[in-house]
């Protein structure tokens, strides 16, 4: 699917993976050996940096003041469950929340426990926030948007219908034979049904590949400009009532 935001979408899915391979090499370079699994890419972090230049370029083009977004610091928000989350990016715009963002990664080899907690994470961190907003946490001030944005690598793996375990009760008809890309975009969809999260972008890169920037958005209500589009409109609403 071709994206308005093509070459942009590209250069941050190379960031991902070449910051990834620097950080894999750095790791077996100066321990003599590597992390578990793919760990050693997974615990350097700034994997999605990119994605978040791009976002954060975006409202600036847009209109907002670039001291109202923060992606490098002062990321913390009160939660209900627990003191506070640290979150991706957020728009704070005269002390009023007006956005929030998680940019979030996957790659094999291990799909299945790493999906799980990404599902747990996603659940958790979104109804804390709502929780803590309907509390007050956030003084008195309209719904924030909240956004969610997950790469995952496309493999065989991750693109292979995975069995399910149902040894009391069937799973939902959508589960069966579903992948774990598939599973991540029923994740997504049932996320936004739910009004867990106003827009999610889905995007699938391939390793062997992705180093030249090569992507593909395979749900075309998840496609970054759907995701852009939704929340460039807040930040425009926003400021009308202002």
């Amino acid at each position: 699917m071709k994206s308005g935001y093509d070459a942009r979408i590209k250069a941050a899915v190379k960031h991902f993976w070449k910051t990834r391979g620097r950080q894999s090499a750095k790791q077996g370079t100066t321990t003599g050996r590597r992390d578990s699994g793919a760990r050693s890419a997974v615990t350097g972090g700034k994997q999605m940096d990119g994605f978040v230049e791009l976002v954060r370029d975006l409202l600036i083009e847009a209109g907002l003041p670039d001291d109202s977004i923060y992606c490098n610091s002062r990321l913390e928000l009160p939660g209900y469950f627990r003191a506070e989350k640290k979150w991706d990016l957020l728009v704070v715009v005269d002390g009023v929340l007006l956005a929030a963002f998680e940019f979030k990664s996957q790659v094999g080899p291990s799909f299945g426990n790493n999906f799980n907690n990404r599902t747990e994470e996603a659940l958790g961190s979104a109804t804390d926030l709502w929780t803590a907003f309907r509390e007050g946490a956030f003084k008195v001030s309209q719904r924030p948007w909240l956004g969610y944005l997950m790469l995952l690598e496309e493999c065989p793996r991750s693109m292979n219908p995975v069995a399910v375990r149902e040894p009391h009760f069937p799973v939902f008809a959508d589960f069966r034979d579903a992948s774990y890309c598939r599973r991540y975009e029923l994740l997504l969809n049932h996320c936004i049904r739910e009004r867990l999260y106003d827009s999610a972008c889905f995007l699938l890169s391939k390793q062997t590949s992705g180093s030249k920037g090569t992507f593909r958005e395979p749900s075309s209500e998840m496609a970054f400009d759907q995701f852009a589009a939704s929340f460039l409109g807040r930040a425009f609403a926003f400021f009308k009532t202002r």
